[in-house]
């Protein structure tokens, strides 16, 4: 049962100790605002503003998990606040672990930041959660996926349009990385899980996905660079640095350019293209 009063005071609490610049909004001038703007919140939860309202009230109809999950995630919470959120509102909390897709929230701070960079949020099994305007401006916008095809290591293997991006002397590289890395979750996951599932589709749905799976390699990496082909600016080879959050296994990648270099170059003028029409959904 909804705890209506509980939510709204939580919800209202945890609005209140929010700063603008800790969810990566701007802050304006001439702030009186103690926290967040329910307004603010509403957009950063992907809410209507009179809806998030009502719940700061205690009125409106009881939210729904995915609902719950939306503001969780928007308000930067803790998993401990977010079971608890999800607890007011009358919902038993999602499990944890690798198949969560709450993003710890020192993560996300660290992600609201790099403004300037492409960097992106992604699951272990290569889901994208979260981009920056640059990342989307590089490789197109990779979190409307749904289903298998939101691995992009399942993409890889059925979407002959994903290695446009990428030069194709690293095609095979790719195709022995994303094996090895679906191979070791799998052993690590077992065989029930999603991991599990998805090596069973795409040894279904290509050929060369059975073909690389059969020989059985492990702990295959990439090289120090990653080149890119972008349709707009041409070739790019940019270092992909990652930071691993163990207990969700979700790892922040931020790609940089050597300074000086013409790869560098091109992404300054990226950041002044933005995201083309050619990526758009």
């Amino acid at each position: 049962m909804i705890d209506r009063g509980g939510l709204a005071e939580f919800l209202r609490r945890r609005r209140e100790s929010l700063q603008p610049e800790d969810v990566g909004l701007p802050r304006g001038r001439r702030r009186r605002t103690a926290g967040l703007r329910r307004e603010e919140v509403a957009a950063i939860c992907h809410i209507s503003a009179d809806y998030y309202s009502r719940l700061e009230r205690e009125r409106g109809p009881r939210p729904s998990e995915q609902m719950i999950a939306s503001i969780a995630q928007g308000l930067h919470l803790s998993l401990d606040e977010r079971d608890h959120l999800f607890r007011l509102a009358g919902h038993n909390p999602p499990t944890r672990g690798s198949a969560s897709e709450h993003i710890n929230p020192g993560l996300l701070r660290i992600f609201d930041r790099l403004t300037d960079t492409p960097a992106e949020i992604v699951t272990e099994l290569g889901e994208t959660l979260r981009q920056t305007p640059l990342a989307v401006a590089l490789t197109g916008g990779l979190t409307h996926y749904t289903g298998p095809a939101r691995s992009i290591g399942y993409r890889w293997f059925t979407d002959p349009a994903v290695r446009t991006l990428y030069h194709p002397d690293d095609h095979a590289l790719h195709s022995r990385v994303f094996a090895s890395g679906l191979r070791r979750l799998v052993t690590l996951r077992g065989p029930e899980s999603p991991a599990a599932h998805l090596q069973q589709l795409l040894m279904a749905r290509s050929e060369e996905f059975r073909a690389v799976w059969n020989e059985h390699e492990v702990g295959i990496r990439y090289n120090d660079t990653k080149r890119y082909v972008h349709p707009d600016i041409g070739d790019l080879e940019l270092s992909c640095q990652a930071l691993v959050d163990p207990d969700q296994s979700h790892m922040l990648l931020v790609y940089t350019a050597v300074p000086g270099s013409e790869s560098h170059e091109k992404l300054r003028l990226l950041s002044v293209i933005g995201d083309q029409q050619i990526f758009r959904a």
